[in-house]
């Protein structure tokens, strides 16, 4: 099976060594993004803010990958305060309409850079 890494030029810069996204076969693996600015490299404010920029930047991820949002499997949702799992998933729909994918999400003590929330997905091409 041929395995190809991807590297989105619109998504922030990986902030360890990894890469956005892996391809094997049909399937793309991605990196958890977080809610990193890519012209900036700081965290949008707040978790509506992180949200959008965490799918946003997926986005240009899946895009790299010449995928969308409707080639997604599974995703899995890391969020570091239970409470904002409604707030999480109001605009997560906003991304993923129509059949949505499987889904994990779990609380966690603590993400990268201090991050409220990270996401990672898998797709199918």
């Amino acid at each position: 099976m041929e395995k190809t890494t991807i590297n989105a030029k619109n998504a922030p810069a990986a902030v360890g060594p990894y890469v956005h996204a892996v391809k094997a076969g049909d399937f793309v693996f991605t990196s958890g993004q977080i809610g990193l600015i890519p012209e900036t490299g700081e965290l949008a404010e707040g978790i509506v803010a992180q949200t959008e920029q965490v799918l946003k930047n997926l986005g240009a991820v899946l895009t790299e990958a010449g995928l969308t949002y409707a080639d997604v499997i599974k995703t899995t949702v890391f969020i570091d305060n239970i409470a904002d799992f409604a707030t999480v998933n109001e605009i997560y729909a906003k991304y993923f309409t129509g059949d949505a994918p499987a889904r994990s999400c779990v609380e966690v003590a603590s993400l990268p850079k201090g991050a409220l929330i990270e996401i990672e997905v898998i797709a199918v091409s």
